[in-house]
């Protein structure tokens, strides 16, 4: 044991030996790796593409679409190789795929994940607001359905002193269209303005915001960053005083229907009265009247 240990301690020792042992590992591992790269670039699957051009919000069936042969390499990760994964789905509100273009992620949509079907989701007690844009207001068309925003409002006191505050937080956009009513974000061929920005708010925010645009005050739009859109808070009036600014300056009228629990809404108005009590009023005032008279000839 001693005479072998002594052998491999002559045989490390010597330089040229361990030099030798080297290169040859090396050359090894380098041989490894290179055959593995080949093996990669050469290697061949099958992935999605669109046999014809296929326009925005368009339901994308079998006709559609098919297969090619590509490098794996080619392949990357948000790229969809199965047919089936896009059949029945819609190409994207904010572009059309080209033809001969290969599928992503991005491009692909459900019905329910389309801008205008989150129309049909609102909650109750929930109305749909329309404001008005610009391409600059929307921050160079910068805000996108289903980002949520905050509304701030500007405006001027008694004394002519600049007003301008965090109105209402946390508001999810629904949608934005242009003058003619297209979706501004649904196709790349043209270019659309933003002209009008949907959203959905609590019906005592709807009104809120509509006496605000009734008596010409300014509502701002202010995007937020993604980490807001990814965990929303409630929708809620933000500051108390420009509510009361707003209330102060507009008459409020009742609500004199009621929904039941069936969601029919029974409305009694105050002029109206139950047959009885207009009897009784016909009488009373038929009563008047014979006074009156009474007292007239007198």
């Amino acid at each position: 044991m001693g005479n072998i240990g002594t052998m491999i301690k002559r045989f490390l020792s010597n330089k040229n030996t361990v030099t030798l042992i080297a290169i040859i590992v090396c050359t090894v591992i380098l041989y490894g790796f290179y055959n593995w790269r080949v093996k990669s670039a050469v290697t061949t699957t099958y992935v999605c593409y669109a046999t014809q051009t296929i326009p925005a919000r368009t339901e994308i069936t079998s006709d559609m679409v098919s297969t090619v042969k590509v490098l794996s390499s080619q392949v990357s990760t948000n790229m969809i190789t199965d047919c089936g994964s896009v059949i029945g789905k819609y190409a994207s509100y904010a572009t059309e795929i080209p033809q001969n273009s290969y599928f992503y992620d991005a491009s692909i949509m459900t019905a329910e994940e389309m801008p205008d079907s989150a129309f049909d989701d609102i909650p109750d007690g929930y109305t749909i607001y329309n404001l008005s844009v610009t391409f600059e207001s929307t921050y160079a068309n910068s805000i996108f359905p289903g980002d949520y925003i905050d509304l701030y409002l500007r405006t001027e006191d008694e004394m002519g002193l600049l007003l301008y505050g965090k109105f209402i937080q946390s508001i999810e956009v629904l949608g934005v269209k242009d003058e003619e009513g297209q979706n501004v974000f649904e196709t790349t061929i043209e270019t659309r303005t933003p002209s009008q920005l949907l959203f959905a708010v609590p019906d005592d925010l709807y009104l809120l915001l509509k006496k605000a645009e009734y008596l010409g005050l300014e509502i701002v739009i202010v995007p937020r960053n993604s980490s807001y859109s990814a965990n929303p808070g409630e929708t809620l009036v933000s500051s108390s005083y420009l509510k009361e600014l707003i209330l102060n300056q507009t008459a409020t009228i009742p609500d004199e229907c009621l929904t039941t629990e069936t969601g029919t809404a029974e409305c009694q108005l105050a002029e109206d009265t139950p047959t009885g009590d207009q009897n009784t009023n016909t009488e009373e005032n038929a009563g008047n009247t014979n006074t009156q008279t009474e007292n007239q000839t007198e």
